[in-house]
Order: C-alpha cells, then structure tokens, then sequence
C-alpha cells in the first residue's frame, strides 16, 4: 500500500463544479462580446501568444506566480527563456511591422510551457508545486481579461450613471477628490508620475508580497486568492451602481458628455441630483473602489512580512489612496465602501483552518450590510448627507471604523487582550456555529 492523500470525494466535487462554472462562464461573456462587438477574454488571450500583449507586466507576474515553487535552476531557466522570447518578438516586430515594442509573449509561452512540461515529464511534489503555480499564474492573466471585458459591458449596458448623487453625498466628506486633486497639482510632474506609476503597476506590489508569502510553501491564504475573489465579485456592482468619476463627470476627461468642467478647482453645488447619460466606452468602475480594495489587501498582507515588506505595504496603500482621489477616479465614499468590501472579502479567506463561526459570520454580515449601507444611502439620501454632514460624514466613518476594529480583533490582535477576546467568541464561550448563535441571541 502507499501512503497517497486522497482527496475526499466532496472536494473533487466542489472542484469540477468551479471549473465546470468558470468554462461556462468564460463562453456567455465570449458570446456577450461578440453581441457587443469587441474582442472577448479568450480571443485576446489567444492572441497575447503571438501578437502584440496588451498588458506585459500581468503576464510577467503571472510567470512570477507560475515558477515561485520550481527548483532554483528550472525558475531561472524559465525566466531567461521567457527574456530570450520576449527579445525575439521584440526584435521582429521593430524590424517588420509599425506596431509598438511590447513584452510578455515570453512570459506567456514559457507558462504553456512549463505546464506542458509538468505534466509530460515531472511527478510527485515537483509536479504539483509546477502546476499549482502555472494555476495561479494563468488565474491571474485570465482574471485580468475578464475585467477588461467586463468593463467594457458596464459601459456598453449602463448608459446612465450616478456620479450627482455621489458627488452630492461625498460633500459630507468635504469633497476629497477635489482636495486631493488641488495636491496633486501641486506636486508637479514628479510626483505625479510616482503616483501613476503606483496606481498603474498594482499587480507589481501585489505580486512582491504574494512571492514573499508564497517563496518556501503554499499556505492556507494567500494574497492572490483575495486579489481574484475582489476581482470577481467588486465588478457586480459596478453594473448595480454605474459610476464613472469626478475627473470624467465634472472634468476635462468627460468632454462633452461632462456635467460641468470644474474638477479639481471649483466644487459643483446641486441639491437636485439626478442619473445623467454618459458615453459609451468610459467604464462605470467607480463603485466601490477595487483600486482601494486591492490596495488594502496588500498592506494587510503585508503586515507579518519583514520591516521592509510591511514598509512597501503601507506606502503601496498610501499612494494608491493618494492618485485614487487625487486623479479624479473616486470620490471619498468609493474608497470607503472599496475598504470595507476589502475587509468582507479577506474576512472569508483568512484562516480557514478556523472554521465558520460566529466569529466570521458577524464580520461577513455586517461588512455586506455596511456596502449595501453606504450604496442605499448615497443613492435616496444624498441630499440629506450633504445638509447635515457632521452626521452623515460620522456615520460613513463609523462603518469603517467598525469594520476595521472588528477585523484586527478576529485576526491580529494579541491573545489575552479585551480585543482578542471578543474577536474569539468560540475560544471562551465553546466552538459554536452560527445557529447555535442566532439561536441563543
């Protein structure tokens, strides 16, 4: 007899049934795509092997995830054919066609590649290690051309958005984005440009602390399984809550279809918002912030790495906070309901080992209903944030504030202190489910 793991049945089940749900879906949003006439995620994934990639840098930390538990020469190997290819195809289309230098051919061809390999000529923990990552790594790529496609619906199909009423709501916050982006002026080309280059090059941040974690074995959680559930999930609600942002709604980049040019110098006043149209090609990504939400998971991520880990993390998020606002993307109230959703996220992911209790329940359930909150009220209530703003701008806070306190008790705070305590209700009353809870409530 050998000594083999096997799998129990119910979570092969669960795993035919995700892949099973994730075909299905890639092919409605390929048969969406050509309805609305653009390219759809798998056409443009098949033509990032030999055409020009559109975005390198995803499929470089998508070879990054593929070859971080390969033995030291095979990693290496793998890298420098990725370089070698990607110089190739550099080289070719300089010399041959008009379109620009490009990279991440390589990147993607050398993924193929090692699974192929994997799968031929490897066995045992190599081979599992070889394919788990070539799984992350294709996850990621393939996740980032979801998003893309899936933005390009939420303008095609919300040809309203909301921006008013967040813009009116977000007067209770004193107009941050406007704020912000008087700062940014003044910070002039350089600091503009550090700011861009943090918000563009997200993945780079994530994928530095992801390999950190993920650099000796494959833990419980990682950062790329929050990084793609907030992926998949935070898009819903663009298509529920349309927004494209003050930089497009009240600035220069809206052009015609600009309520008013006034961002960042002159704060609208309107106490009469109303949905208004807005093109076709803007995506309405604005609700809430995934930006914010990335960005949050990486410094949470971050914070049991070294000092020099959880130094990028907290930059990473302060900077990104920075040209959210600052550049017109989001108003205030995006970022908050983009942490919170951030924290709801994590809150299901971290420390599976820990079971579903009460103690994770609570925190999904007030995280939900602190979104749904802050969408409900920036939508009927709008005009009455922005005549009582001490109120509304506390209670905005104040969800936050909770949800933050309620996270860092469940899963950082220091055994034995009031905050560990009640963030560990099934350690001092008994392991309890959540009926046992609700019951006795």
């Amino acid at each position: 007899m050998t000594n083999r793991t096997v799998r129990p049945a119910g979570v092969r089940g669960r795993w035919i049934a995700l892949a099973v749900a994730a075909v299905v879906f890639l092919i409605l949003l390929e048969l969406a795509s050509a309805h609305y006439g653009f390219t759809g995620p798998t056409v443009n994934l098949l033509h990032d092997l030999v055409g020009p990639p559109k975005s390198g840098p995803v499929l470089w930390a998508g070879l990054a995830l593929a070859v971080v538990r390969l033995p030291p020469r095979a990693r290496w190997t793998a890298v420098a054919s990725a370089a070698g290819i990607d110089a190739l195809f550099a080289a070719a289309r300089f010399a041959f066609t008009d379109d620009r230098v490009t990279f991440g051919n390589g990147a993607l061809l050398t993924i193929l590649g090692i699974a192929v390999l994997a799968s031929v000529r490897w066995s045992g923990p190599r081979r599992a290690d070889a394919l788990k990552g070539v799984g992350l790594g294709m996850l990621l790529i393939v996740a980032t051309k979801v998003g893309d496609a899936w933005l390009t619906i939420t303008a095609l199909t919300r040809p309203m958005v909301l921006d008013q009423y967040v813009q009116t709501s977000d007067r209770a916050l004193g107009n941050p984005s406007w704020v912000m982006g008087r700062v940014v002026d003044a910070l002039g080309p350089v600091g503009y440009q550090v700011l861009h280059t943090v918000y563009i090059e997200l993945p780079v941040g994530a994928m530095v602390v992801a390999l950190w974690q993920l650099r000796n074995h494959w833990p419980e959680h990682h950062l790329v399984r929050t990084f793609l559930l907030i992926g998949i999930l935070g898009p819903l609600i663009y298509l529920v809550f349309p927004v494209v942002g003050p930089v497009f709604a009240f600035g220069a980049d809206g052009g015609a279809w600009a309520v008013a040019n006034v961002w960042p110098h002159r704060v609208p006043i309107d106490l009469a918002p109303h949905a208004v149209r807005f093109d076709e090609w803007t995506p309405r990504n604005c609700m809430p912030s995934l930006h914010t939400a990335w960005a949050s998971a990486i410094f949470i991520h971050s914070r049991r790495g070294p000092r020099w880990l959880r130094i990028l993390g907290a930059v990473w998020l302060a900077c990104t906070l920075t040209a959210t606002l600052g550049f017109g993307y989001h108003y205030g109230i995006d970022l908050i309901a983009g942490a919170v959703f951030c924290l709801t996220v994590e809150s299901a992911l971290r420390e599976p080992g820990r079971g579903w209790g009460w103690f994770r329940w609570r925190l999904l359930l007030w995280g939900a209903a602190g979104v749904t909150a802050v969408l409900v009220a920036t939508r009927f209530l709008a005009v009455q944030m922005a005549t009582h703003a001490i109120p509304a701008a506390a209670a905005l806070v104040g969800v936050l504030v909770v949800t933050i306190l309620g996270f860092y008790a469940t899963f950082f705070a220091e055994e034995g202190t009031p905050l560990w305590t009640w963030g560990h209700p099934g350690e001092r009353a008994g392991a309890a489910d959540l009926g046992e809870r609700l019951s006795s409530a």
